[in-house]
């Protein structure tokens, strides 16, 4: 772990704009995920959604932030939140990027739009050189965002859904940043 001295700030694209999360967006988060859709696509979230949970979860956030362990963000289209988009799992010069977004939102390039920025974040200004990324074998969508922004793929394995209360076949992907 070492500790982030990157403020917390905006990240904006041509249509979006990335903000780093706050407990604010909790209820937002929690409206996204009662969408059986959404959620089935995601290990860790539970369905249907915690409303305790998830504030819990954005609630250390910041501290995740300072610590430099994840960079949040919550992604806006004309002032509306529609998803998140994070880079978790930060050990040394690698991390884990993610990403949902509600299903009126899909199909769009917001995914793209927002997980490249991101990428080129946590590239230039945090300095990691690898990141790794899944999607569920049945999310071929997710697979196609990753492929585009340049993720290979690396094999596949069998990984614990909660929303699904089940094992799934995940892909997982991994990308060499460039700086």
């Amino acid at each position: 772990m070492r500790p982030s001295t990157i403020p917390r700030s905006t990240l904006d694209t041509p249509r979006l704009r990335l903000r780093p999360t706050s407990p604010a967006d909790a209820q937002r988060a929690f409206e996204i995920q009662t969408d059986w859709d959404v959620t089935r696509m995601l290990s860790h979230a539970s369905f249907p959604p915690s409303l305790a949970a998830i504030r819990s979860w954005f609630s250390i956030h910041e501290k995740e932030w300072a610590e430099g362990t994840a960079y949040r963000f919550a992604i806006e289209n004309d002032g509306h939140m529609i998803g998140i988009v994070d880079v978790d799992e930060i050990s040394g010069s690698e991390g884990s990027l993610g990403y949902w977004l509600e299903k009126s939102s899909w199909g769009r390039g917001f995914a793209f739009e927002a997980a490249e920025r991101l990428i080129r974040f946590v590239s230039e200004d945090i300095g990691l050189s690898r990141l790794t990324s899944g999607r569920a074998d049945d999310n071929p969508a997710s697979g196609h965002v990753l492929t585009k922004l340049g993720f290979i793929n690396t094999g596949s394995k069998e990984t614990f859904s909660n929303a699904r209360g089940g094992n799934l076949l995940q892909q997982r992907y991994a990308l060499v940043l460039k700086r």
